[in-house]
């Protein structure tokens, strides 16, 4: 399914479904921007947890869609509206985070070929391994 005239959605190795390019990249490209639901600090921790008790009875469904958006509020992009919640972490990603103007974008940080999964990084580490356990099988996975 086309998202935009960079994105496609379709299914992925690493978690269920995915984003891909539908051409060629260049580093520095604002693909996507992450939407959904603007929430506090408190609101969203309940939803976080939902999210991870709904994963953990359906292996398709994403653990986590909050986003950090600033000390406030998080983004919940548990939304149809959001095709970005579908982009994949990598420990090797392909694109980074960028914050302008209260808005999350994401972006290139390298060129990317035509038909490579678009990811980032969720920012998990060793302490967040048993809770979110990764599946990008980079090379310098944790």
């Amino acid at each position: 399914m086309k998202i935009n005239q960079y994105l496609r959605l379709n299914d992925s190795d690493i978690h269920h479904k995915g984003v891909f390019a539908r051409r060629r990249i260049p580093k520095g490209v604002f693909l996507i921007e992450y939407v959904g639901t603007k929430l506090t600090k408190e609101e969203s921790k309940k939803v976080e947890e939902q999210h991870i008790e709904n994963s953990n009875k359906d292996s398709t469904k994403g653990a986590v869609y909050t986003f950090e958006l600033n000390d406030e509020y998080d983004i919940d992009g548990d939304v149809s509206y959001n095709p970005a919640k579908y982009i994949n972490h990598s420990c090797s990603p392909n694109c980074g985070i960028v914050y302008l103007n209260g808005k999350i974008f994401i972006a290139s940080v390298k060129d990317i070929r035509k038909g490579e999964e678009i990811s980032y990084s969720y920012g998990f580490g060793m302490k967040d391994y048993k809770k979110h356990r990764c599946r990008c099988g980079a090379k310098n996975c944790v």
